[in-house]
């Protein structure tokens, strides 16, 4: 018990530091979860007002690294957030949904990104590619941050006999806690490098690339070019002259009428070119004869001398 007197006792005189730190680096993109803190910091609270101090100092933690984030968006557009995904395990899925899911609840989303692991990280940067203004940025998120703070800071405060009690038991028992969470995670982990492992093997289909696009598009018979590059990518540079913008759940609607014998090619800004990989397979599935990814996406075909 001396050990966790100890911890209760440095948090008790340090918890605004703690906190505010905590929040930051969690908000930065760092796996260092921070609604354990908030927890324990509001069961450790003498009242509402050192609650209130640690709510403040959570906001304010987390409106510095958002802001760090929208300013990376707004000075460096799309490529912040495929950056961003390329440290995903599902470098793809990570693109595509975390755009759709901006895209789908608009500003709201920066308030709910609060309680979406690794949304809150690349919400920001989308919304400064995207041109959101300051003002209206700053208020959603910090509403966001104050209710997902909030929320840990009460709980905590409400429960605050159980939480004390749960930390003994982690105490009294740390050594099987510990290896229990050791063998969660490496689970996990396992779990997912198979995903990646099982995506990269269903990824090899034969792409096209930008050279030998440009000559098929010269043809008398050119291929149908979709562009699934994410909203963010295609308000900041424009869409591709000549393609037709699809969204992955709206494949067959893109495609309309096109001869399934006819040759398709698509087009993504993501890493791997993960995105058109999956559309490609997807119109494969559904009868199409000849689909192929650009290889190198956008910056292929930008390298090529296409605008």
């Amino acid at each position: 018990m001396m050990e966790i007197d100890h911890v209760i006792q440095t948090l008790q005189s340090d918890a605004l530091a703690v906190v505010f730190v905590n929040v930051l680096l969690q908000q930065v993109g760092l796996p260092v979860p921070a609604v354990p803190t908030l927890l324990l910091g509001g069961s450790l609270a003498a009242g509402p007002g050192q609650l209130g101090e640690m709510l403040a100092a959570a906001v304010v933690a987390s409106l510095i690294a958002d802001w760090l984030w929208y300013a990376a968006g707004r000075m460096f557009g799309y490529r912040v957030l495929t950056g961003l995904c390329k440290l995903s395990i599902n470098p793809g899925s990570c693109v595509s949904q975390t755009e759709a899911r901006f895209v789908r609840w608009g500003v709201s989303s920066l308030v709910a990104a609060k309680f979406i692991p690794g949304f809150s990280t690349v919400a920001p940067p989308i919304a400064g590619a995207l041109r959101m203004s300051l003002p209206g940025f700053l208020i959603a998120s910090g509403s966001g941050a104050g209710l997902w703070a909030g929320l840990a800071l009460v709980a905590g405060w409400l429960l605050r006999d159980a939480v004390l009690d749960a930390i003994a038991a982690l105490d009294r028992h740390s050594g099987g806690a510990m290896l229990v969470a050791i063998v969660v995670l490496v689970a996990w982990l396992g779990w997912k490098l198979w995903q990646k492992y099982r995506f990269r093997k269903l990824s090899a289909v034969p792409h096209v690339t930008a050279d030998e696009l440009i000559a098929a598009l010269a043809t008398d018979q050119p291929p149908l070019l979709l562009d699934l590059r994410g909203a963010t990518m295609i308000a900041e540079t424009g869409p591709v002259p000549g393609a037709i913008v699809a969204e992955h759940d709206h494949l067959q609607r893109a495609v309309g009428g096109w001869p399934k014998n006819r040759p398709i090619v698509t087009l993504c800004a993501c890493p791997e070119d993960a995105g058109a990989i999956q559309a490609a397979r997807d119109l494969l599935r559904h009868g199409y004869l000849s689909v192929r990814p650009l290889k190198g996406g956008y910056e292929a075909w930008i390298a090529a001398g296409r605008h």
